[in-house]
């Protein structure tokens, strides 16, 4: 937890609502820091040097929670309560503290996305400068060009820049549809689908198979798993992008 960090923010954090149900409570005088009720929103705190409490009961800082999650197709990386749509946190009802994606998949797709309380975590394994891989099966419409599967390798220019280079290995090439296994290694808004219908060949079928070392292995859709120590330090190595450890052996666990 980072040490300054906003009253209502930490309560959220530790769950004990949400971010605009906690502003709420500190609205009510329902909340005090080192023994005085605090009202102002936007109050700055620090967790480890002073005591915050909610009616009366001390508020601690949650454990840092990482998760891997097998995102069916059709459910929303969004964190927003005003979604009806299902979305990923919704599988994880069985948690109590506030979850967040680090990173997105989009709703067409499917596949391996982690789930977290730690900022610090989802900003080193999402940000394309500490070049974290992510692979993916992906099926697009034709029979990709060669050339076009080289500019795409070198990197292609969007909107918002040029793209990191790709790595792609062909497992089908046929008439009516192209099978590729992609590694990327930064992640923009809908990247892989862009840059194939950028060439024409518009994906049908998008599924992300690997983050690091992290693979899907043993979870189902709909199923998560919480990550090891070693899975966690794996990918937080500079430089590493890696988990060093196999899957903990056990059941998966079902979203409710």
């Amino acid at each position: 937890m980072a040490r300054d960090i906003r009253l209502h923010k930490f309560l959220a954090h530790a769950g004990v609502g949400s971010r605009r149900k906690c502003e709420e409570l500190i609205a009510q005088g329902r909340v005090s820091v080192d023994g005085e009720v605090v009202t102002t929103m936007g109050f700055m705190v620090d967790p480890e040097l002073q005591e915050i409490r909610f009616a009366g009961e001390p508020v601690r800082a949650e454990p840092k929670l990482h998760y891997l999650f097998h995102k069916p197709k059709g459910v929303l990386s969004t964190a927003s309560d005003k979604e009806t749509r299902p979305r990923v946190i919704d599988f994880f009802s069985g948690v109590r503290f506030r979850l967040y994606t680090a990173g997105r998949l989009d709703e067409d797709s499917e596949g391996a996305i982690l789930v977290t309380n730690d900022g610090a975590f989802a900003e080193r394994v999402t940000h394309p400068s500490h070049g974290v891989p992510k692979t993916y099966e992906v099926r697009c419409r034709g029979r990709m060009e060669r050339e076009a599967l080289q500019k795409i390798r070198q990197g292609v220019w969007l909107a918002e820049g040029k793209t990191s280079p790709a790595r792609i290995q062909i497992r089908r090439l046929g008439r009516e549809v192209t099978d590729l296994l992609v590694t990327m290694f930064e992640g923009r808004n809908r990247e892989i689908r862009r840059l194939f219908a950028r060439f024409g060949h518009p994906v049908l079928e998008l599924r992300r198979t690997r983050i690091g070392n992290l693979t899907l292995a043993r979870l189902s859709r709909g199923r998560y798993r919480r990550l090891t120590q070693e899975e966690v330090d794996g990918l937080l190595a500079p430089g590493a992008g890696v988990a060093r450890t196999p899957p903990r052996k056990g059941r998966p666990r079902r979203g409710r």
